[in-house]
């Protein structure tokens, strides 16, 4: 069964970078799509963006473009959320994902979930 384990959260001042890890184990990236997406209090789950199995291209909600960057280490079966020049509208958990379909920002395309890891957006 896919597991996902999501590390790297904490509390971070409004300005500065995050990057959350994302480690899979008994699925292999190459062939599975990983998707990040974040829940705020009291707010439905949104998509952050994802990066598909075949090529690594990457896709961004516009809330998050420019600002965060989403890669993976096949080898080491690693995903990463890099998150720069982050407000307290960034703050939630996050969690990553993952799909043996397209990649994509919709939850509900994805099979395998993490744990879930908290960022703290605040001065």
């Amino acid at each position: 069964q896919a597991q996902l384990v999501e590390s790297g959260g904490g509390l971070v001042q409004p300005g500065g970078s995050l990057r959350l890890s994302c480690a899979a184990s008994a699925f292999r990236l190459d062939y599975y799509a990983i998707g990040w997406f974040r829940q705020a209090p009291g707010k439905e789950r949104e998509g952050v963006g994802c990066i598909s199995s075949s090529d690594g291209a990457t896709y961004y909600a516009d809330s998050v473009k420019g600002r965060f960057t989403i890669s993976r280490d096949i080898t080491n079966n690693m995903a990463y959320l890099q998150m720069s020049s982050l407000t307290p509208e960034d703050t939630g958990v996050y969690y990553c994902a993952a799909t043996g379909g397209m990649a994509t920002i919709d939850g509900r395309d994805y099979e395998a979930w993490g744990q879930g890891t908290q960022v703290t957006v605040s001065s």
